[in-house]
């Protein structure tokens, strides 16, 4: 593994971050993704990102969300969406937008591609849990400072 890369799960699993990154880190994506028409994400370097476009729960509005996501190697028409807030304490309120409105778009790698979200539950949670660790390790510290299960959600290619 790259120094780099280290630092960045080192860095990326503290309570600072988690108190911090969300006040930057979105909206220094949307507007990095703005400028480069829609081929960059900040966090992309950290991991595979999305700009995802739900819509609101409550306010029935387009919500535009970057976020770093697991891509399925195997189809690549699937993505799995970690909802771990950054390892605070409530759920992301783009978790509850995906619930209630299910049918979604992403940004991906400068392509808008129409999606369904699908919360994943069980068996299914679980193994795709132990991929998501594998993926990026410094999760298992966001859910341990949580008393919530972090959601996990599986996108496919509408």
């Amino acid at each position: 593994m790259a120094a780099v890369e280290r630092l960045v799960r080192s860095v990326s699993s503290t309570r600072t971050f988690a108190r911090i990154a969300p006040h930057f880190v979105p909206a220094a994506d949307r507007a990095i993704h703005r400028i480069t028409h829609g081929k960059v994400l900040l966090s992309g370097y950290m991991l595979p990102s999305v700009l995802l476009t739900s819509t609101g729960a409550k306010s029935g509005l387009p919500r535009r969300t970057p976020l770093a996501c697991m891509p399925d190697d195997r189809t690549g028409n699937a993505w799995t969406l970690i909802g771990s807030n950054f390892g605070r304490p409530g759920h992301p309120a783009w978790t509850a937008n995906l619930m209630a409105h299910p049918d979604a778009e992403i940004s991906w790698k400068g392509r808008d591609i129409p999606v369904r979200a699908r919360l994943l539950r069980g068996a299914e949670r679980e193994e795709t849990w132990a991929a998501v660790l594998t993926f990026w390790p410094p999760y298992a510290r966001y859910q341990a400072r949580v008393e919530r299960e972090i959601r996990l959600f599986r996108l496919e290619r509408r």
